[in-house]
């Protein structure tokens, strides 16, 4: 009988073996809190307990304040009383104390509220992140996936291995699937199995990630140039009804000083009434009268150079503006689910 059983053993492990040789063993491993801390309904419901736990903080740091006064005042009166008061006011301190470490027990100690609650929270999302652990194990081959936040000793754990994010994606399209129209749910299906497929080859993923970072190098570039563009654009038709408008200034009468300064002194060469050409001013005669128009006009076209580039920074700002809110309200309208499609 013996025998046999060893017979049987020795048959096993060769079995074993020889099934090990012919396909690799697949190992993963998740990270509970990591996962825990990535889900949204997980966060929440552990910012209210956070804002219990400060409440009941509170509550112990106000009795033992209540304690060091009764303490203080004790000590200030201990000579004045007697020593059946003094037992009296010692035996109300001490319970007090007993009722505050009670107190401080029950809602933060190994067994208290804290815990408890804390563990009523985590229950319905570790059970969801079982199921999704089970079929990721089982659509792609895994034989184990064990848990690093557990009390299993991980001494070493190769990132390639981590599943973590995969099981946050399958928590996250379970919650979007309740939201989607059937044509949104295709398109997901499409995302989801593109995810899949990247999870499965990782080599696929360093090759998609640049070729987003790529995309959207291009996009950013075209949306420059277009800005750009649009700027020139606006320059050209600033610049075309300047000169309108000095046109028409022209046209009807209104010239500009450094236009009456220029006629004033083309007039200096003109004839005399007696027929004789005047004297050309010199040049000391002339410097105060063209030179000071001259600065005036160079500064008012730095002036109006200044005021062109700040009008075109802000279109520029306004324009990013109106088509990043754009965007954010495309995006919103599809989210929103659509009632009548459902």
């Amino acid at each position: 009988m013996r025998k046999q059983f060893l017979f049987i053993f020795l048959a096993l492990i060769v079995a074993n073996t020889s099934q090990a040789q012919t396909r690799t063993t697949r190992i993963g491993y998740i990270d509970m809190e990591y996962i825990l801390e990535n889900v949204s309904d997980y966060k929440e419901a552990t910012a209210q307990l956070e804002l219990k736990a400060q409440k009941w903080k509170q509550e112990i740091e106000s009795k033992k304040i209540e304690i060091n006064k009764l303490k203080e005042s004790l000590k200030a009166e201990k000579a004045l009383l007697t020593k059946e008061l003094i037992d009296e006011r010692e035996t109300e301190i001490k319970f007090l104390e007993t009722e505050m470490m009670d107190y401080q027990q029950k809602q933060f100690g190994a067994d208290g509220n804290l815990i408890h609650q804390k563990a009523a929270l985590a229950k319905p999302i570790q059970d969801q992140v079982f199921t999704a652990v089970q079929d990721i194990a089982e659509a792609k081959s895994y034989d184990f996936i064990f848990d690093k936040s557990s009390d299993l000793t991980m001494l070493f754990s190769n990132k390639k291995f981590d599943i973590s994010d995969q099981v946050i994606r399958v928590l996250n399209r379970t919650d979007k699937r309740e939201q989607l129209t059937k044509k949104q749910l295709k398109d997901q299906e499409i995302k989801e199995s593109k995810e899949n497929a990247i999870d499965e080859n990782p080599a696929m993923a360093d090759r998609q990630k640049a070729l987003d970072e790529k995309k959207a190098a291009r996009e950013k570039l075209i949306e420059d140039r277009r800005l750009e563009q649009e700027a020139k654009k606006k320059e050209y038709d600033d610049r075309r009804k300047a000169i309108q408008a000095e046109r028409e200034a022209k046209k009807n009468g209104t010239v500009s000083e450094p236009a009456k300064t220029t006629e004033a002194a083309k007039s200096t060469e003109a004839v005399k009434t007696d027929g004789t050409t005047a004297k050309p001013a010199t040049a000391t005669e002339t410097a105060p009268a063209t030179t000071e128009p001259a600065v005036d006009k160079a500064a008012e076209r730095q002036k109006l150079y200044e005021q062109r580039k700040k009008e075109l920074e802000e279109r520029r700002k306004k324009i990013l503006e109106e088509r990043e809110a754009a965007k954010k309200a495309k995006e919103a309208e599809t989210q929103k689910p659509n009632t009548t499609n459902n």
